[in-house]
């Protein structure tokens, strides 16, 4: 094998690609969000850095550990909601206590993963509730890319001509045309302000654990549930859905184990993805599915260079134009929402469920602070429930009228 055999086969272009993608739409859909929960705590630019820095490297090991164990696009993702939730919970909460709750929720988390429990719960959701509930989750995306054409036509719509052109010459390389169109749209238009980005390393920032009860009742526990319902509910979906038939269990340990370990620096929640692991399942990451795992072992590489780089990540958000982030995001999730919604949809006897699964998941609601990943998944199992019910009353009268063989029968009155 040649030298630039081996490194395709290590590197090849459209894992790089697809991995360098979802870390993209990971860390510029949320870290904003984690900004403002550090604040809320009271941590200084300092501690911020931290923050990014302890997750950088947890979502790396994570990434890449469990990649490379099980062959499988195992993609890891700081817990969005749970940024949400601490950006409107910690406020008078000291950075102490904070950890404190980081500490309680990965343990809750690794506890999860070493009973098994949740896994056994997943096992018994049926494929197509799964997949409706994956769509459900990337239809805002799907959208978004049509959505930017109102406003950014001159970037989104060359990149969806580029994108189905190379789905028609160069398959695997469709999403890295689009990619490339659009920095050069984005580029040509002046989307992009360079002047903003500020090259600097993050340093970690140890704080000590306090452990407050109201603060572990009031932030911890939420974290755990909204982590678990909203994160890694789907994040298991997005695997199934996709026929990597891993086990959960050690990805709940693992996961909650390091995020333990890092929590005092600032890692407040490492979990499964969803959104970015479906760009690494599809065969936009590899033509091959059992070589699509390279994806998320360079995501893991990405997310590294994100953390050691925390303080420059914010700046280079700001420098980059919205409407690419978008539109990227939606053209590396079309082929995904294709093949969720044909599963969703291919068995009539789930049909009607796994369709209230998708709309439900897909209107975005929340309730208790749990994102409409749950409660669309819950509104899904709930209507496949009452259906199997009715469909076993109707069944009773035949039953009747058709005795079984040997059953005597009365002629006579």
């Amino acid at each position: 094998m040649s030298r630039l055999s081996r490194i395709h086969a290590v590197a090849p272009p459209s894992a790089v690609v697809a991995g360098l993608i979802a870390v993209t739409v990971g860390v510029t859909s949320s870290a904003a969000l984690v900004f403002t929960a550090a604040r809320a705590a009271g941590a200084d630019a300092r501690e911020i850095s931290s923050w990014m820095l302890a997750l950088g490297i947890g979502l790396a090991v994570t990434c890449t550990g469990l990649s490379l164990r099980f062959r499988a696009p195992v993609m890891t993702a700081w817990s969005t909601p749970g940024a949400a939730l601490l950006a409107t919970s910690l406020s008078g909460v000291s950075m102490g206590k904070a950890v404190g709750a980081f500490v309680l929720s990965g343990v809750l988390i690794l506890v999860s993963g070493l009973t098994g429990w949740f896994a056994r719960v997943m096992d018994r959701i049926p494929v197509p509730l799964a997949a409706a509930l994956l769509a459900g989750v990337l239809l805002e995306f799907g959208t978004g890319l049509f959505a930017e054409m109102d406003g950014s036509f001159a970037v989104a719509f060359p990149m969806f001509v580029l994108y189905l052109l190379g789905r028609r010459l160069l398959p695997r390389y469709a999403v890295l045309l689009a990619l490339g169109g659009g920095v050069a749209a984005s580029v040509l238009v002046g989307g992009w302000h360079l002047e903003k980005v500020r090259l600097s390393l993050a340093q970690p920032v140890f704080t000590t654990p306090e452990f407050d009860w109201k603060v572990l009742v009031s932030v911890g526990v939420p974290l755990f549930v909204v982590t678990m319902a909203s994160q890694n509910l789907p994040g298991v979906a997005v695997l199934r859905g996709a026929g990597y038939e891993v086990p959960v269990s050690p990805l709940l340990t693992w996961t909650g184990a390091v995020q333990t370990v890092l929590a005092p620096f600032g890692a407040f929640g490492i979990n499964l993805a969803a959104i970015t692991a479906a760009i690494c399942t599809g065969e936009e990451a590899h033509p091959a599915r059992e070589r699509r795992f390279l994806a998320t072992v360079w995501a893991g590489a990405f997310y590294l260079c994100a953390g050691l780089l925390g303080a420059t990540v914010a700046s280079l958000l700001a420098a980059m134009p919205h409407a690419l982030v978008l539109a990227i995001a939606g053209i590396g999730l079309l082929a995904t929402i294709e093949a969720s919604l044909a599963s969703a949809l291919s068995d009539p006897g789930s049909r009607e469920a796994a369709l209230v699964t998708f709309l439900a998941t897909a209107s975005g609601v929340t309730l208790l602070g749990i994102g409409s990943a749950f409660w669309g998944l819950l509104a899904g199992v709930l209507t496949s429930v009452v259906a199997s019910l009715g469909r076993r009353t109707k069944a009773a009268p035949r039953a009747a009228v058709n005795p079984p063989p040997g059953t005597p029968v009365r002629t006579g009155g």
